[in-house]
């Protein structure tokens, strides 16, 4: 337990309304000691608990992080619940331990609503796991903000590594090692080949079919416009390169390269020619 004097930790725990958090109840009930600076947010499921959340915690300077849900098979909100959360917490877990995070700063445990003396020493160890470890970087050694440009890097894939790692992700399967579901090696592969995309400007026809799917709503369209995607808004889920007519082929994919810079605005509208070229066109020359 943290003295004066000493660092406390900023500490926030995710919990379920069924069991962790009638488990952290009874434990204020019981008048059973954990740390005040730990911080608690009720959710209906652990299963609710997204990637994003964690990160985002994170990003805000949370030194620890707890995930708590009831026991397996035990879920009372949505019957798969807490497999949903095991699958993501440990997905979560390589992904911080990727760029560079402590892994040990999130913790996951099921506590049952009649376990408060469970919950009181759980808080209390994952506690001085933390104050162990020190702020957030030290650590790891890295500054604030290469650490937070690690973070708004890793976040920025989120919706990406979801969709590449769906069937993992809604894995419910009491006989599988959790643990052992993802490996180091193939976080490193997934982040490093993530793709990006990019509407070249001599070959989009401003057909907006790629805009009109897109389901991030990342590309700027208008009529008689060159596409651009909204890098920031992408979620790397290649529907707009399935979209593009194959005719047109605008949308190219880029691995392990810098995206080329977005078409001027002013530079955007494309020039139809004549009869005799026609089906083709030109954005306008600068």
């Amino acid at each position: 337990m943290s003295s004066e004097g000493q660092f406390k930790p900023k500490m926030l725990g995710i919990i379920c309304n069924w069991c962790c958090y009638g488990g952290a109840d009874l434990c204020g009930v019981s008048r059973f000691q954990y740390p005040t600076y730990i911080r608690l947010i009720r959710v209906m499921c652990s299963g609710r608990v997204d990637l994003k959340h964690i990160l985002l915690a994170f990003a805000n300077g949370v030194d620890g992080m707890f995930v708590g849900g009831c026991h397996i098979n035990d879920c009372h909100y949505n019957p798969e619940g807490n497999y949903d959360a095991m699958s993501m917490v440990n997905l979560c877990k390589k992904l911080l331990e990727n760029i560079g995070i402590n892994p040990k700063r999130l913790r996951l445990e099921w506590v049952s609503a009649g376990e408060g003396i469970r919950f009181a020493n759980i808080m209390n160890e994952f506690a001085r796991e933390i104050e162990e470890l020190g702020p957030l970087g030290k650590s790891e050694g890295l500054e604030t903000a290469e650490l937070n440009a690690r973070i708004e890097k890793i976040a920025k894939l989120v919706p990406y590594i979801k969709l590449e790692k769906m069937k993992k992700l809604a894995l419910h399967d009491i006989n599988e090692d959790y643990t052992k579901l993802y490996t180091s090696e193939e976080i490193d592969a997934l982040v490093r080949e993530a793709p990006s995309y990019w509407i070249d400007p001599d070959k989009c026809q401003a057909c907006t079919t790629c805009a009109l799917r897109c389901p991030a709503d990342a590309i700027i369209s208008a009529k008689n416009q060159v596409h651009v995607i909204d890098q920031d808004k992408c979620i790397r889920c290649g529907t707009c390169l399935t979209a593009c007519p194959e005719r047109f082929g605008a949308v190219t994919r880029i691995v392990g390269e810098p995206v080329p810079p977005p078409l001027p605005e002013e530079k955007r509208a494309i020039v139809r020619k004549g009869k005799e070229g026609a089906g083709k066109s030109s954005p306008v020359a600068g």
